[in-house]
């Protein structure tokens, strides 16, 4: 076997936080979840308005749940520096879009992580709601939006797909019932050794009839390059 080489430990690196623009600069354990403290890297002094040079004006606190990190919640807790410019008077924040999307409560990784939670390892989104410590709706809101963004308007997504493969999914179980989604994965990396199988769509509905509307709603290019469908 190949001599293994080791790096520094960097707990920015292990925790994907180099990626979303932060540096962590403090943490706490706790038994229920961690919490990081961290900064935002770049500064981001420049007046949005006039271009002059703005003044530090104190730093205010933006809470984000992170991917749980050995299934124990994990919270950022990122310093953000506000400025001032002095010849307008503009009060502005260090921008954090890396970290996050704006007004988001989830950072970028964590919704990623939402969102193969659900696809790839079938989970509920109640279960990936309690590993990240956040609200149902935050997280299902976060899922919809990021598989509608990556997969869903991706208009290359069905390109080479020849396999398909069709189950269902328990989207959420209340006490008037359960809700279900019909998933529709295309099976051709599988079938030709050259990868994992990927999401194509998920349709409200569980029955025949959910499936035969979708792949009647896909033009005929489409339908003609189907080998087949499990």
């Amino acid at each position: 076997m190949p001599q293994p080489t080791f790096t520094t430990p960097d707990l920015n690196s292990f925790c994907l936080l180099d990626s979303l623009g932060l540096m962590v600069t403090g943490q706490q354990i706790r038994r229920d979840r961690a919490i990081l403290e961290c900064r935002v890297i770049e500064d981001d002094p420049w007046c949005r308005n006039c271009g002059a040079e703005g003044l530090p004006r104190g730093t205010v606190v933006r809470k984000l749940a992170h991917l749980p990190l050995g299934w124990r919640p994990t919270v950022l807790w990122v310093r953000v520096r506000r400025y001032r410019c002095a010849d307008c008077g503009i009060v502005w924040r260090q921008d954090t879009t890396t970290a996050a999307a704006p007004r988001a409560k989830l950072s970028r990784h964590a919704v990623l992580w939402a969102l193969k939670s659900v696809v790839i390892d079938r989970m509920s989104i109640a279960r990936v709601a309690a590993a990240l410590a956040c609200s149902w709706h935050t997280v299902n809101d976060a899922v919809l939006a990021a598989g509608r963004d990556l997969l869903i308007e991706d208009p290359h997504r069905f390109d080479g797909v020849k396999v398909i493969g069709v189950d269902e999914h328990c989207w959420r179980h209340t006490g008037r019932g359960s809700h279900y989604v019909t998933v529709v994965i295309d099976l051709t990396p599988v079938k030709e050794r050259r990868g994992p199988a990927r999401l194509l769509d998920m349709v409200p509905g569980r029955s025949k009839q959910v499936f035969k509307t979708w792949l009647d709603a896909q033009s005929e290019g489409f339908r003609e390059g189907i080998e087949g469908d499990c």
